[in-house]
């Protein structure tokens, strides 16, 4: 029996050093944003390497839901960009996940946004969509679905994902903690312009002492629209095994 973890990240969080620490495992495939091309197709956006992604993958969000479907082995990974999934895309088939949440503080996730792509709306970081789901899993389950901070992670990785593999039905593996640097044949085509620093990396950094982030006037109401949405998720995070 597979068993198939749907990740729900907003952008500039640490999903792809999660997607790493969980391809590590022997027993786990992955899989990168499945529906980035069925996103763009669908709103048009300018996106970093549109054309490459648009050319990727399945464009509608259906054949999406079938390639998922049709992965097997003991533990299926898909990471996923919550703001991807539009009110028009399908959501019968997340039924069948053991669905997870990962979140980062909204102020923090715009400045590190910002230096990729200059232009950003609330929707862009996905904050609201993350709760709509988060909502809706916690409805269908009578409780809670997992939620972890990145910054607990990065602060404590083998307790944090121990008690995620516990709330996923899954054995903590040691060589999530580890992981070989470079890109891989699992990364998205648009891994060149987002992944520099995971790529580099080898395990989970040791969160920096920062000040809080220097936001201008725009984006600071977009952090104050989105924390009241994260601020209910954060009241869910797991604790450290």
């Amino acid at each position: 029996m597979t068993v198939r973890i749907a990740m729900w990240s907003g952008p500039r969080n640490i999903s792809t050093a999660m997607m790493r620490s969980f391809e590590n495992r022997t027993d786990c495939a992955v899989v990168d944003e499945p529906f980035y091309a069925a996103y763009l197709a669908e709103t048009g956006l300018s996106h970093p390497m549109r054309d490459e992604v648009l050319a990727s993958q399945p464009r509608d969000w259906r054949a999406v839901v079938a390639g998922l479907d049709a992965l097997s082995g003991p533990v299926v990974y898909e990471k996923h960009m919550t703001h991807h999934m539009l009110p028009g895309f399908g959501l019968a088939w997340a039924a069948t996940r053991a669905n997870a949440f990962l979140i980062r503080d909204p102020a923090e996730v715009l400045a590190s946004y910002t230096v990729k792509r200059a232009e950003v709306t609330l929707d862009d970081i996905g904050v609201v969509r993350q709760r709509e789901l988060f909502d809706r899993e916690a409805d269908r389950l009578g409780r809670a679905p997992p939620v972890v901070r990145g910054a607990d992670v990065l602060a404590d990785p083998r307790g944090m994902l121990s008690a995620l593999c516990m709330a996923l039905g899954i054995p903590f593996d040691e060589a999530m903690l580890r992981w070989p640097a470079g890109l891989r044949d699992s990364d998205g085509v648009w891994a060149p312009a987002w992944y520099d620093a995971v790529e580099r990396s080898t395990g989970f950094e040791a969160p920096r002492e920062r000040a809080a982030p220097a936001l201008g006037d725009d984006l600071r109401r977009i952090a104050d629209e989105a924390r009241p949405h994260y601020e209910a998720l954060l009241k869910h995070s797991l604790s450290p095994a």
